[in-house]
């Protein structure tokens, strides 16, 4: 094994095994079997360190979420919450130290576009109420906070049904109540026809852009939060 995914290894062992405290340049390089400069020269610092080993530790999970679950984005979506928050209870030293890295952590901003991906999802069905950019806020906001809130309490003590009652008010604020085969209102129309703008046929790059700045003018008038507009991500 080369000496960056022995390091990486045995971080991920040392973080499962004895929490964040374990995770000092000589613990490491130790369990490792290297120098301790191998690490700053591989990783920089510490949280370069800690980046990679969420990296490691999160890329079958990441990897399994990629796909759509199911083919109806509603039920993808449960799966996939499901699956987050099964992560997080599982991996909690981890979990911790990722929020505490903040947004930019790779494993972070990695989780939040395969999120974004699936609230396109949704939107391209029909089934939002509200903007991409908000349903994608407040499911991570929900998502990360029933999470830690969980973790903050011993798992004898722990609410079993929590996590489904977080899901279930945050579903109904984000989706209309109409199914997507059915005519919806004007604000899951406007929704839905904001994602296929870059599809529509015989449009000019400056007539996308004005129809793009219309559509999100009209969201931003149903008091649907600010759009980032059809090209978004």
């Amino acid at each position: 094994m080369d000496p960056r995914s022995a390091i990486i290894d045995a971080a991920a062992r040392l973080l499962g095994e004895q929490g964040a405290a374990a995770l000092t340049t000589r613990g490491v390089a130790e369990a490792a079997g290297v120098q301790p400069p191998t690490l700053y020269r591989l990783f920089g610092d510490k949280d370069g360190l800690i980046d990679a080993v969420a990296e490691h530790v999160m890329a079958t999970y990441v990897a399994a979420k990629s796909e759509p679950i199911d083919s109806d984005p509603v039920t993808d979506l449960r799966a996939a919450w499901r699956m987050h928050n099964d992560f997080g209870l599982a991996n909690p030293e981890l979990y911790a130290l990722l929020n505490r890295r903040g947004p930019n952590s790779p494993a972070t901003v990695a989780g939040i576009e395969v999120l974004r991906a699936r609230v396109r999802r949704l939107a391209t069905a029909g089934v939002l109420r509200v903007s991409e950019e908000r349903a994608l806020e407040l499911i991570h906001a929900a998502g990360s906070g029933t999470v830690l809130a969980l973790l903050s309490a011993p798992p004898e003590q722990r609410d079993p049904g929590l996590a489904d009652a977080m899901l279930e008010a945050v579903l109904a604020a984000i989706l209309t109540d109409v199914p997507a085969a059915t005519p919806a209102g004007p604000a899951a129309v406007v929704i839905q026809f904001a994602t296929l703008i870059d599809e529509l046929p015989a449009l000019s790059d400056a007539e996308r852009v004005l129809l793009g700045e219309w559509i999100a003018r009209a969201i931003a008038a149903m008091n649907l939060a600010p759009t980032r507009g059809p090209s978004s991500p």
